[in-house]
Formats: structure tokens, sequence, C-alpha cells
């Protein structure tokens, strides 16, 4: 009988637990979060092998950290490092390094494994995606704890870039595994990975402020389908939804479960273009698929109005922006007059193909049918994100594709030859280098501002929106970035109030 009794109240505990509502059953859940992500890292959590920023948005600071750390509002702070000096000319960067960190397999961090990281994230055979600036360094370990780096580059944001995900600190014995197995001096660790489904991590004990990180087990979802982001979030079954779909948004700001924060951003969503691929390889094809293309009606579609209209590769919201969205105007006689110019007659067939957020989805469906009015008929290809990787990062097989770039500072993209938009240009190249050499806050403002017009001019791509990003989340939910200067979850600064 006393069993019997333990069984009914354990059930009658259950039935009553299930009445709650999901924002009381999250208040209890005090240890633990649920995050959701549109994107699976691909090829895997090793943010120096792999281009995908859903890398970062997992490991970063979470498992895996840098010299830097980067804040919401674009601030950058000591992270291993304790300090930096940088010196006039700004070619060299002294940095002390925190002491007694250890590595999650008992490693010690020290001068060393700085200077092993990134002379790995620059050697020839790198996949790092930003191997040419760790290739333009030079870095030594006066002692264990003070490291020194030279850079042929004059950069005034270098410690901002040491806090992005391609500059994480890796440990020399495990860093060929690090895309499975990563090991970091993170505050967590990885727990499990179902593939296709969630990635869970733990907290990690050895870490050296553990006491102060609230969460002690984090689940990261992934769900493509919008649809079905709204249901998990209404369900309860997701606390955080960073970078929700935008078309989700207005059911859950009346809400009184969720709080819904709208971020500004560094990224631009472009609709890229393979400049090496005929009838591309004419600037006046580029130019006339700009001309073709309605960046608001793009915004409406693709990002539900939360955006902001570019006309080159860099946001409103980064110093040294310059408003070029008058250099390509959307003017369709002008597209069909400039086609014609080219030798372009009869309808041009081209595909664009198109990874799996919603915003390419949707951004396609827009594109297209405004490319139709002025003669070029695109076929939308969706594909999976390891395809868009392989394929059109990979391999640079596509003609156009959708796509949001969300490192801050990429221009440096346009001067690789090899990039995946197969761009190349000496006047580009040599503007780029000079601005990379000159230290003068006011001459880098105006030679920024002139790489911005070369690339509306040459039009490289249909540039189309700066997106605001919108996450959802469980109104209890403390610690949430409210602006994303650069895509990461940072688990340690949040808690359950």
């Amino acid at each position: 009988m006393m069993k019997r009794r333990s069984v009914l109240t354990h059930t009658a505990s259950l039935a009553a637990l299930a009445t709650l509502p999901a924002g009381v059953l999250a208040q209890k859940r005090k240890d633990s979060v649920v995050l959701a992500m549109t994107l699976e890292p691909a090829p895997g959590l090793d943010p120096t092998g792999g281009a995908a920023s859903a890398i970062g948005e997992i490991t970063l600071y979470n498992i895996f950290e840098t010299l830097t750390r980067i804040h919401p509002d674009g601030s950058v702070t000591p992270l291993l490092a304790e300090s930096w000096e940088v010196s006039p000319d700004l070619t060299t960067y002294t940095f002390k390094l925190r002491r007694g960190v250890k590595f999650h397999n008992g490693e010690p961090f020290n001068a060393n494994t700085v200077k092993f990281a990134f002379d790995r994230a620059g050697a020839e055979k790198s996949t790092n995606k930003d191997k040419r600036t760790f290739a333009n360094l030079t870095t030594r370990a006066v002692d264990e704890n003070t490291v020194v780096i030279l850079t042929k580059e004059v950069d005034p944001d270098f410690p901002f870039l040491m806090g992005q995900a391609t500059a994480v600190i890796v440990e020399p014995r495990s860093a060929d595994t690090n895309m499975t197995k990563p090991v970091g001096t993170g505050p967590y660790v990885l727990d499990n990975w179902v593939k296709g489904s969630s990635i869970t991590l733990k907290k990690w004990d050895g870490y050296r402020n553990a006491s102060a990180i609230k969460m002690n087990r984090a689940t990261f979802r992934f769900i493509q389908d919008p649809a079905a982001q709204v249901a998990a979030m209404l369900a309860g079954d997701v606390d955080v939804f960073p970078r929700i779909t935008p078309r989700s948004v207005e059911q859950f700001k009346g809400n009184a479960r969720f709080q819904t924060l709208v971020s500004g951003s560094r990224a631009k969503t472009i609709l890229a273009i393979n400049n090496r691929k005929k009838p591309f390889d004419d600037v006046r094809v580029r130019r006339a698929v700009a001309a073709a293309i309605d960046r608001k009606a793009v915004i409406q579609g693709a990002g539900d109005g939360y955006g902001a209209p570019i006309g080159s590769h860099y946001p409103p919201s980064a110093p040294g922006y310059v408003d070029t969205t008058a250099v390509n105007p959307y003017n369709p006689e002008r597209a069909r007059a400039l086609l014609k110019e080219a030798g372009v007659t009869g309808p041009l067939e081209v595909t664009i193909t198109l990874p799996p957020p919603p915003y390419a989805r949707q951004g396609g469906e827009v594109i297209a049918a405004q490319l139709a009015k002025v003669g070029i008929n695109a076929k939308l290809q969706n594909v999976e994100w390891a395809q868009w990787l392989s394929n059109v990062y990979g391999n640079k097989n596509y003609d156009m594709t959708i796509i949001s770039h969300v490192e801050p500072f990429d221009l440096g993209n346009f001067a690789k030859p090899d990039y995946y938009w197969n761009y190349q240009s000496s006047k580009f190249n040599d503007l780029y280098a000079k601005y990379k050499s000159t230290a003068s806050p006011k001459d880098r403002a105006k030679l920024q501002a002139d790489l911005q017009r070369l690339l509306a001019d040459d039009s490289v791509h249909a540039f189309l929106y700066q997106p605001q990003w919108v996450t959802v989340a469980n109104r209890n939910v403390k610690g949430l970035w409210k602006d994303m200067p650069i895509f990461v979850n940072d688990l340690s600064a949040l808690s359950w109030g």
C-alpha cells in the first residue's frame, strides 16, 4: 500500500506539473537553458576550420576563448589576456596573459599555446577563414605569460579581431580533433551531439570562475522551418531563439510570456554574383541585376521590414560608412537597357542558389519576380547548408546566391583572389593595401569610403540590406545580448530571473 500511494502521489504531481504554464516550468529549470538556431554547425565545432558562423555561435566564449572579449556594444575587454599595449605605429601588440588557466584536457594555457594557435591559423595548409590576417602576423613568446604580436598590416580594430571566433586559442595536442571533440579553456564542454537535431554543452567544473556560471547545461536545437520555430517557442520547448525568422515576431510581441529584442548588426545581406561566370563577367550585366531589384521590397519580403538598404558591402551602423545606395538604384528600364547594351538578347536564364535560412528562401521569391520583369529568368535552387558550403563557397559552382555576411570587418574578402565570388580588381587590391598600411584615422576613413564606392561602382553584387536580428525568449531569461556586432551566444552571461 505504501508503494501504491507513492506512485499515485507521483502521478498526481506530474499531472499538476503538466497544467503549469511553460513560463513557470522554465523558472523552475534554474540551471539549464534550451536555445534554438536555424543552422547546424558544419563541418564541425572548430571555428578555425570552417566559415559557417553557426560554429562560433555555439563555441565562442563557451568552449573556446580568445585573448579579448567583444561585447554587445562592440567594445573590447581582456579575456585570456589580462591587458595589452600597442606601439604608436599600431604594428606591435604586447599581451600580458592570464595566469593559471588550463584547457579542458588539463594542459596549461600560456604564451606558447598562443603562438601555436596563431602560427597554425596562418600556416599554408590552414583552413581558417581569416588565414590572411594570421599569415601577416609574427607571434613571439617572450615568457610564459607575455606574447608580442607583430603585424604587417595596420589595423586599429586588431583587438576586436582577436576576440572573434577565428582567433580562438587551441591546445596543440587536441587541435586536430577539435571538429568533433573540441577542447578549449571556456566554461563549457561538449556533452552530446545528435546530428541533425541538437548539441548539448555542460558546465566545466574546472573553469577558473566556475561559481559565476549560472547555467549548468545548455542545449542548442536546430530548427530551419519558420513554422516549427514558432511552434517550439509557443510550446515552451525552446527558451531562447536568437535570430528567429522575423515573420513570426508579431505573435510574440503581445504575449506576456516572452521578451522580444530587435538587435542592430554588422551583417550585409547580398545577392552574391559569380563575377567570373559569363555573362556576369560583364559589369553591365551585374549593374542590370542590381537595377532590377527594389531593395525595400526585398527587405519587406525577406526580412519582414527588419533591415536598412545598402549599396555596398558595408552596414550603416559601422564607423566609416558612406551611403552608396544611389550608385545602382532601382530602375527596371535602365536594367533592360544595360542588358541590351551588353548584348544579352532574349531572356537570360540563371540559377539562384538558396541556403536554408528563411531570409534567403523568402528573398529568392521576391528577387526572382523582380528579375523576370527585366528579362532575367531565375530558377530557384534550394540547398542544404553543407551543400552551399561545398558547392558555392568551396567550388564556386553557382550563378547567384543570397547570403548574409555577418563578419564586422570583411572588406578584405574582395582582395582575396580565390574567394567564392571570383572578384578580381587590381584597383581594389591597391586601394585596400593602402588602407591597411595607413595609420591616420582621417586618411583611413577616406580610403574606406573609396573602397565602398568602388565596390558599388563595380556592382560586384546586388547589395541588398543590413538585417536587424530579432531574438525571442522566455521573459525570465536574463543576460541576452541587445545588439550583435558578432554572432555569439554567450552562455556565461545567462541566468534565470
